[in-house]
């Protein structure tokens, strides 16, 4: 079941996150020093501060609790980014990635949308082809002198 977050949700939200990207962060040696913005360091702060700005946050519940989330933003009238995707790591490989990414398509088609972007780090191959395989285009590679990764930039295409 995926439901709208609540602000008295962001603590549960914030826990899904970190242990999603902690995993993440590990495995391409992410740091706090290094890269304090990643999932795997958010502090409850900046949950809020997206909440507040009016940026939509959903949680994936099983019979194990919150075990999901995704966060949606609007970019433009037409266009939305989908961010902070994370399953937990113990609720990987059971297609909760796959029904949050065919919400998300659902929800930006209710909102009018026709394009939905993501960034990953590039590097991420595994997780690259991940998204390809759920519809998403890779359209630009950018790098940032604060991040030690390459961002690659994805979209997804509505209608």
């Amino acid at each position: 079941m995926i439901l709208q977050a609540e602000k008295s949700d962001l603590s549960e939200c914030l826990d899904i996150i970190r242990k999603s990207f902690t995993t993440v962060a590990d495995e391409f040696g992410l740091t706090e020093q290094n890269c304090p913005t990643n999932g795997a360091f958010m502090k409850i702060d900046r949950l809020e501060r997206d909440f507040n700005d009016g940026n939509l946050m959903f949680c994936y519940y099983n019979s194990f609790g919150a075990v999901g989330f995704v966060q949606i933003n609007k970019v433009s009238d037409d266009t939305f980014e989908m961010r902070k995707l994370a399953v937990v790591p113990e609720c990987r490989h059971m297609g909760i990635g796959r029904e949050l990414i065919d919400f998300v398509k659902a929800k930006v088609t209710e909102f009018g949308g026709r394009k939905i972007t993501i960034g990953i780090i590039d590097e991420d191959t595994r997780l690259k082809d991940w998204y390809a395989e759920n519809g998403f285009m890779p359209v630009s590679i950018q790098t940032f002198s604060h991040l030690p990764f390459t961002v690659g930039y994805m979209e997804f295409r509505l209608g």
